[in-house]
């Protein structure tokens, strides 16, 4: 047997304390918790944010910047390619979209990307279209409409 067989053995099975067994036992009466105060109570912790009476860090620390998460305009992305599932002719609009299955959501406003390749003459309607999903649109005889923003 070597040396690293055995501490693995040895170090395997730790065994737990038993808290409140008479004071022969060196964890009795507070059972390790010493004497009063919040964490010598049952059920007790201060939330991680608390810091004994120091000032928490969330607070000594500045609020900088500006975060322009809360400003910023989101789109629904669809694709040209996409627009093969629709009947030659139909107008196709983010309504329209969203029954389809292209769109999740109907707040969000939509763009088209020229992902892919287009040979159905389609009347899209969406708030935003890339240059190249505009150029192969108008040259399947399509137009490219853009949407009204809803307030």
């Amino acid at each position: 047997m070597m040396i690293h067989q055995i501490t693995a053995l040895a170090g395997r099975h730790k065994r737990r304390k038993r808290l409140g067994r008479g004071p022969g036992s060196g964890l009795g009466k507070t059972c390790g918790r010493g004497h009063k105060g919040q964490m010598s109570r049952a059920g007790s912790r201060p939330p991680f944010t608390k810091e004994g009476g120091q000032m928490p860090l969330f607070r000594r620390l500045p609020k900088r910047g500006f975060n322009n998460a809360n400003f910023a305009c989101r789109y629904s992305i669809v694709n040209v390619s996409q627009l093969a599932k629709f009947e030659e002719g139909s107008r196709v609009d983010p309504l329209l979209l969203l029954q389809a299955g292209l769109i999740r959501n109907a707040d969000l406003r939509v763009k088209i990307l020229g992902d892919g390749e287009l040979n159905r003459r389609l009347t899209v309607v969406a708030h935003k279209f890339s240059r190249s999903a505009h150029q192969k649109i108008t040259s399947a005889g399509g137009a490219a409409e853009l949407a009204e923003e809803k307030k």
